[in-house]
Order: C-alpha cells, then sequence, then structure tokens
C-alpha cells in the first residue's frame, strides 16, 4: 500500500488545529506541521500527533512555506490541508477507500473543496483543488498569494471533498498587504493574480474599488478569453455583481452579456442574468432563464479558477421557477419545482415554507 504523508503551515490555530488532525490522523502515514510563528498554543498541541514540527521564517510568501512543508515529507503522496479543513465523515471513508487503491500511476489527485456551507450543512461555495500528489513528481507551489499548484501529470478527479470550517477571520487585509507588497516592489500581477486581487476587495465589500479592478482585468485579457477563461468567467460574474451591489442595474445586465459573446453561458451566468428580470417582476423572461439554467448546468468545472455556487446548478433554479410559475397561474408547474428544489435541500427553510402554501391552498 502507497504511504501519505500530511504536510501542513500553520500559524497560531490553538483552537481548531486539533479539529483538523482529528479527522485525517488515521488517514495518513506520516504528519508534517510547518509553523510559521505562532505564539499561542499551537505547537504544543501538534505535538501530540506527530515530532515533525519545524519552524519557519515568515516572508509573506504561501508558496515558500508550503514548499518547505513538501521537502519534509517522506511517502509516497502528500496531502496538504489548512488548520481550518476538516475532512467529514463520508469523505473520511471514500479516503480510506481511494488509499487502498493507490499504486503510483496517478500523479495528482483532485478533490472538491466545500469553501462554505450553509446553516443546514450543504456545501453552497465548491472548488476543485489538486489535494493529493505523487511526491516524487517533484509538484511545487507558485505565487505568493492564493499560492496554486499547476495541474500536470496524470491527474484523476475525485469526488471526496476535503470541508473548509473557518472560526474566524483573523486579518481580513492580509492578503491585500501581500498583493500591495508586490506591487511596490514592481512585480508586475500575472493574469491569475490579477484577478484574486480584485477578489480579495469583492470579498471585503469594497465593491467600487473591485469594479474598476475587474474592468481593467476583463479590458486587459477579454482578447485572449478562452485561454484565460478559468479567471476571466467569473471576473465577469463578478464585476456584474459590483454593479448591482451599486445599483448600475443596467450595466449588470450589460456585463453578464460579455460571456454570451464567447461561449454558452453556465448555469451561475444564466441564473443571474434571470434574476434581473424577476427583481423586475419580467416572469417569462425570467423563467426563460432559469430553465436555460438547468439546461446549461454541468456541474463543477475543474477548470474554473472561481467558487462554483453549486446551488445554481439545480435548487436555485428548480426555487425560483416555482416563484415564476406561482406568479404566472400556473400552481402545478410551480408545486413541482418547489419539489425539485426539497429533493435537494429537503431541510431549506424556503422549500418547507412553500410547501406549506401548497398544503393550505
Amino acid at each position: 500500500m502507497k504511504t501519505i504523508s500530511l504536510c501542513m503551515i500553520v500559524k497560531d490555530e490553538e483552537y481548531i488545529i486539533a479539529r483538523c488532525l482529528d479527522s485525517v490522523k488515521d488517514l495518513v502515514d506520516e504528519i508534517i506541521i510547518v509553523d510559521t510563528g505562532s505564539t499561542d498554543n499551537t505547537k504544543s498541541i501538534v505535538k501530540k500527533y506527530t515530532n515533525n514540527i519545524y519552524d519557519f521564517e515568515w516572508v509573506d510568501d504561501f508558496s515558500k512555506a508550503r514548499n518547505f512543508s513538501f521537502s519534509k515529507a517522506s511517502c509516497d503522496y502528500i496531502l496538504w490541508l489548512d488548520a481550518d479543513d476538516v475532512i467529514l465523515p463520508e469523505d473520511r471513508k471514500k479516503f480510506f477507500n481511494l488509499k487502498q487503491t493507490l499504486d503510483g500511476t496517478v500523479d495528482m489527485y483532485q478533490m472538491k473543496y466545500n469553501y462554505s456551507l450553509d446553516n443546514n450543512g450543504y456545501p453552497t461555495l465548491v472548488q476543485i483543488r489538486a489535494r493529493l500528489l505523487r511526491r516524487e513528481y517533484g509538484y511545487t507551489w507558485v505565487s505568493p498569494i492564493h499560492e496554486v499548484i499547476i495541474p500536470s501529470g496524470n491527474i484523476q478527479v475525485s469526488d471526496i471533498a476535503i470541508t473548509h470550517k473557518k472560526m474566524e477571520v483573523k486579518n481580513p487585509r492580509r492578503n491585500l498587504e501581500i498583493f500591495e507588497k508586490m506591487i511596490n516592489n514592481g512585480i508586475e500581477l500575472d493574469d491569475r493574480q490579477f484577478y484574486t486581487y480584485a477578489k480579495e476587495y469583492y470579498c471585503l465589500a469594497d465593491y467600487s474599488k473591485a469594479k474598476e479592478l475587474y474592468k481593467s482585468f476583463i479590458k486587459k485579457y477579454e482578447d485572449n478569453y478562452n485561454n484565460v477563461r478559468s479567471f476571466i468567467y467569473y471576473a465577469i460574474l463578478e464585476l456584474a455583481d459590483c454593479y448591482k451591489k451599486l445599483g448600475y442595474i443596467d450595466k449588470q445586465k450589460d456585463t453578464l452579456f460579455i460571456i454570451l459573446k464567447h461561449e454558452i453561458p453556465g448555469s451561475e451566468c444564466c441564473c443571474k442574468i434571470a434574476d434581473i428580470f424577476l427583481e423586475e417582476k419580467n416572469y417569462t423572461i425570467a423563467k426563460f432563464w432559469y430553465e436555460l439554467a438547468i439546461q446549461n448546468s454541468n456541474g463543477i468545472n475543474p477548470q474554473l479558477a472561481g467558487d462554483s455556487n453549486v446551488d445554481y446548478n439545480g435548487y436555485y433554479p428548480y426555487i425560483n421557477l416555482c416563484v415564476c410559475y406561482f406568479y404566472l397561474g400556473d400552481k402545478n408547474k410551480a408545486f413541482d419545482y418547489n419539489e425539485k428544489a426539497g429533493k435537494l435541500k429537503p431541510n431549506d427553510e424556503t422549500y418547507l415554507f412553500n410547501k406549506k402554501i401548497f398544503e393550505d391552498s
């Protein structure tokens, strides 16, 4: 059986590190912890799980720290996690089964990353990330911030999910500070860095600044759309969201239509267009776009770098088609679409609210 090293970089994670390690300790053969400057009890907690603890002087570069952790691994494969990640019971079973089949022919296993959960524990934002890597292939991290391993070699996409359970945001401007340091040092951001720089402002709800950066990004790269699709697709969607937040609905619509110039719109784009017409109470046009969202749903695309909102692939258009058909007077179809939404999220408050209306009518 092939062996697995767990490699992590940590700093001041005393409240969550045990939760992470408890979820993975019996799935791996070696635990490597690289501490980048903890001043709390993180290292004393980690010592209960491993003696492979290394100090690394923080230099505002996540890739350097992660590559250092990889350099300490000795097993056949490397698994990486962050301290606020866990492997849930169903995924632990899948991971255990995968480990039994490892034979060294697959270089990279990509896995789902449940980045956000709703109140009922359903994944909402999901990414696909390179997660389990054959050590001898020599994979390395690139980019000081929003670091990434470039997919290469024999790749297999697994249905195993790693789940992110963030406890707190310690410094919400940390990533921006690293980006600004890079820019001040004369480093030109590549396409991925440019996109994620804009998204930092978007995530901080600074929509005016994010809007200008997204506009600059799209202007720079739109003529090369297919080669930067993994980033520009989400840049367009998020620019449209900025316009919506700032009250520029016409610009929101025009921005979303940029995608239609280049490709058949995916479910998320269709839903965002539909939302505009739904808010205008134009239920016939909204219905068209929500139905197109279902037709064009293709799950989570590992080639796209952004956060895929899985609700757009089913639940969201279903629940809104219920609304559209209800106001268009077709209560049978409204009921049917609400039931389809309920099959995906049986405990969802909106589904249950609608269900009661249909039962009482």
